[in-house]
Formats: C-alpha cells, structure tokens, sequence
C-alpha cells in the first residue's frame, strides 16, 4: 500500500503521462494510467479529419492529466493536449540545436504570414526571403522548412524565418558556384540591389557588380534610371577575384563597340 501511494504522488497535473485505452463508448475513451481508476478523454479528441475514429482497445498514448479529480471525482485526460506539450518540447530542441522545422503557411497577417507547425507561429515580412515579396498572398497554401528565431511557451508565441534557411542554402552553394564560374562566360541573373555606382546582380548563389561604366556605351545616368530590383539581365563577366570573392560583370560588353563599327560607317 505505501508503495501505491508513493506512485501517486507521482502522478501530477500537467505532467505528460503514458496510458492505456481500455475502453470506448459513445462518449468517452478510458484510458488506465496507473491512478486508483481510469481517465477519461472526449473521443471528439479520437477523430481524424477524414471524421474516422482512430481510438481502439488496448492502445498505448500519451495524455496529458489536466484533473486528478473533478467534482464527480473523475479523473480528466488530453490527448490533444499532451501533444501540444510535446510540440512545444519540439520546439524548444529544435531552437537550441539552431535546426529546421517544417511548416505549412496558412493565411496572411497584419506583418506577415500565419504559419502551421502543428502549433501556430508567426513569419514576419522580412524573414519572408531573401529579397521583398511583393505579393505574400502567392505562399499561402505552400510548405516550407523554418529557422525558429524566437519563442515563448507561455505567451505562446513563436516567430519563424525562412530567410535564414534560404541564406544558409545560399552560402553552402556560393563556393561551388564562385568555383564553376568562368571569366568572359555570359549569365543570366537578378538585379538585387542599385546604388549610384552600379548594379549588384544575383547569378544564382553569388552576386557580382555591373559598375557604372559597364551598364552603356553611352552617357549613363543613375543606374535606377535603366534597371529596377527584381530585373532579369545578361550579363558578362569581365573579372573574377576569386581570393576576395569578387565578380566583375559588364551590360554593354555583350553589344559591339561603337568605336569598331566607326571605320565602317565613316570611311576615310
């Protein structure tokens, strides 16, 4: 008897337990957890989205004791809710080892997207991709892998990044990229971002420079004037440093220079 009592007090609300089913009715499942006598779960928890029971005798779960006893003495269980624990568990190792989790992204937000990891979660605008979605309305319905970048069990908020999961995809392929890359080869890519001097231009893991004077053979003015963020080009390469990880690449290089038609249009 006083070992019994001893593995009660074991058994404690809020604790994720392993248990038993040993019993189905129309109304609940009884599930034997080793307390004086069986819990009880709603087998609304038991139904797939399909609406088929998935709850059979002799079946061992994992529930969750949210009453010892109520006011009928009843012992009450969760399955939904160990399950959470679970996730949230899930969460908080998959955070600390910095890994990935899937996702499915559900709708949008005021900020950003509302995303389903089994829990709900939060991916802010910026953390969206690499570069600005115009149109974030275009991933709902998409699943994709996640950097957990904060959470918080008790406010039950979790934010998610999936830009941080692009950018690490991005630097495993830059080195292999910068590799197989070759001076004078020609490249399609996307005009990522404009300055005054130039346009940096995504070649598919590595970016490179377009320099103000290698947009034109003619006059140029602010190179926003010609190019938006988002274009696709041409463009050649004109130089690789390879030590410093830097691409030289050229517009006006793929057209002939006016200076070698001249002999042609003006005899002498």
């Amino acid at each position: 008897m006083e070992l019994y009592e001893q593995s009660l007090k074991s058994i404690k609300e809020g604790n994720v337990v392993k248990g038993e089913i040993v019993e189905v009715n129309k109304e609940y499942v009884l599930v034997d957890i080793g307390y004086k006598s069986e819990g009880q779960i709603r087998i609304s928890e038991f139904f797939d989205s399909e609406g088929n029971l998935t709850a059979k005798v002799g079946d061992k779960i994992d529930v969750l004791l949210v009453r010892k006893e109520d006011k009928n003495g009843r012992i009450i269980l969760s399955k939904e809710k160990a399950a959470e624990v679970k996730l949230w568990d899930e969460v908080k190792e998959i955070y600390r080892k910095n890994g990935t989790i899937r996702g499915k992204i559900t709708f949008q937000v005021k900020g950003g997207l509302s995303v389903d990891i089994g829990l709900n979660a939060f991916l802010p605008g910026s953390q969206v991709d690499l570069r600005p979605v115009k149109n974030m309305d275009n991933l709902v319905g998409t699943e994709h892998d996640f950097k957990i970048i904060k959470y918080d069990k008790w406010q039950r908020n979790i934010v998610l990044s999936r830009r941080a999961v692009l950018d690490e995809e991005r630097k495993a392929h830059r080195k292999e990229a910068f590799d197989l890359i070759e001076k004078d080869a020609i490249c399609g890519g996307i005009v990522t971002n404009i300055t005054h001097y130039g346009l940096f231009v995504d070649l598919g893991g590595i970016d490179g420079l377009v320099h103000i004077s290698n947009i034109s053979w003619g006059r140029t003015g602010h190179p926003s004037e010609i190019h938006q963020i988002g274009d696709k080009i041409t463009v050649k390469v004109l130089n690789i440093d390879r030590e410093k990880e830097r691409i030289s690449l050229g517009i006006k290089q793929l057209t002939p220079s006016p200076g070698s038609e001249a002999g042609e249009k003006y005899p002498e």
